[in-house]
């Protein structure tokens, strides 16, 4: 085996186990955290495919942002145990049966797929590479490219507006009194 076998098995294992904690976990946290650790399996598994670009915008996006945003609403959610409400017995049920169909569904779908002519090159060709990614992004779709540069400027400034106070709105109080010098 080589390095690149032992290092996706790895990444594999890393995935698939860190997965397995995101749904087993209780504390919400701790769930939020084992994916972010899938995450970083995932981009790993990007390099391996030499898709560098794929594997950076996975950490930034995701692991960093998303994730983010995640913890902030569990945060705010306040989620006790004490005000957990108890989940009924047919529900338990309905998500077994459910989950168990879900995975006849993907076990017949990979016994029907064949594995043995789907090969992923590795170290050749220029799929994923961020430099062929900026040359067709500025030579064949620079049109769209701007129109969504300029509609993103857009909504920023009216993000600007909208969320721009005047002095008369700082200073008065919803019942309609002014408070403050």
């Amino acid at each position: 085996m080589g390095t690149t076998q032992v290092l996706f098995w790895f990444l594999s294992i890393l995935a698939i186990l860190g997965a397995i904690l995101v749904v087993t976990s209780k504390n919400p946290v701790h769930s939020v955290l084992w994916l972010i650790v899938v995450f970083v399996a995932i981009s790993g598994h990007y390099i391996l495919l030499d898709a560098q670009f794929l594997a950076i915008v996975n950490l930034i996006v995701y692991a960093g942002a998303i994730m983010v945003l995640f913890l902030f609403v569990f945060m705010l959610m306040n989620l006790n145990a004490d005000t957990e409400p108890q989940k009924n017995r047919w529900l338990k049920i309905a998500g077994v049966v459910t989950g168990g169909a879900l995975l006849l569904v993907l076990v017949a779908a990979l016994k029907r797929a064949d594995m043995k002519a789907q090969v992923a090159e590795l170290g050749s060709g220029d799929i994923g590479l961020i430099r062929n990614l900026g040359l067709v992004l500025f030579h064949d779709y620079v049109v769209p490219f701007e129109i969504s540069s300029v509609l993103f400027l857009s909504a920023m400034v009216g993000v600007v507006v909208i969320g721009k106070k005047t002095d008369e709105e700082r200073t008065t109080i919803p019942g309609g009194q002014k408070y403050g010098g």
